[in-house]
């Protein structure tokens, strides 16, 4: 177990652990770190607890000291003219003819450096944006670009599920998705009905993809040739989640019948599929009430 604290850098941003170093800090205190941009100023969402090993991904950087009045009115003004240096960064854009969008700006707290992000589609060359910025600012300019993806982590919103992105809430770093897990989950591939505010493939596909494997090794799809206790016949619908099939009989005029996946027997056909109990073998039944 390790001693950990959960800080942000800014409202409603993803949360990052710090090792306490011995200090007792609690929810809503101010403490100075060192990260990859510089020394920061974060605000601290929850107090020192402990959490398992295993959810520490990397060594955890201490917590060099506790922020004070001066450290917090600091930041505050940073964060005042971070909105200033947007609106002349994004003039200067323009006066340049690039072809790239501004995402967002951020001063570290010494502001020794100033850190631009943006997106745009291929390679920029911002050397004489540079030369103009630190003209304007003064400090060390930093230009980074950064992928649509990042852009909504960084700015954050809400999702068609109503819920704040994923991606600026919790998730820790972007996961593969790909369109084969939208087919497998029986999702509508309609462009905009799977992808994200960030125009990619939704995060949350990959959620629950490997139940999803699971369950489809055990149903057999559309297409396959199954044995049920009134003879064989060909599914024309799988729902892998309840395990219903709806199986249309061979010979047979009426309408298609239902069957779970555990009363059938796979033959072949159909795009996956393995063999389940013989129809001998009546599915187990969930106890009585009375026999628990």
């Amino acid at each position: 177990m390790k001693q950990v604290i959960s800080v942000h850098f800014k409202q409603s941003g993803k949360t990052y652990y710090f090792d306490p170093a011995g200090m007792d800090i609690k929810t809503g205190d101010h403490v100075i770190v060192e990260t990859a941009r510089g020394t920061e100023c974060a605000e601290v969402v929850q107090g020192v607890r402990e959490i398992p090993d295993s959810q520490v991904v990397k060594q955890l950087k201490p917590v060099t000291r506790m922020a004070d009045s001066v450290d917090v009115r600091r930041m505050k003004q940073n964060r005042e003219d971070e909105k200033r240096a947007f609106k002349i960064c994004e003039e200067r854009i323009a006066k340049h003819k690039l072809d790239m969008k501004l995402v967002d700006v951020e001063y570290t707290l010494d502001r020794s450096k100033i850190l631009f992000y943006f997106i745009a589609d291929g390679r920029i060359d911002f050397r004489e944006l540079v030369k103009d910025l630190a003209g304007v600012f003064h400090t060390r300019i930093e230009l980074r670009q950064i992928g649509v993806r990042d852009e909504s982590k960084m700015l954050g919103g809400i999702g068609i599920c109503g819920q704040v992105f994923c991606c600026s809430r919790f998730l820790k770093d972007f996961q593969p998705v790909s369109i084969k897990m939208a087919k497998e989950q029986g999702l509508s591939l309609n462009p905009t009905k799977i992808s994200g505010s960030c125009g990619r493939l939704m995060c949350c596909l990959a959620y629950e993809q490997k139940s999803y494997e699971h369950l489809n090794s055990l149903t057999p799809q559309a297409g396959s040739v199954v044995r049920t206790p009134e003879g064989e016949g060909q599914v024309l619908e799988a729902n892998p989640i309840s395990g219903i099939l709806k199986v249309r009989l061979e010979g047979s005029s009426l309408a298609p019948k239902y069957y779970h996946r555990d009363e059938v027997e796979y033959l072949y056909g159909g795009k996956k599929g393995r063999k389940g109990p013989k129809p001998t073998q009546p599915a187990p039944q969930p106890p009585k009430k009375d026999e628990q």
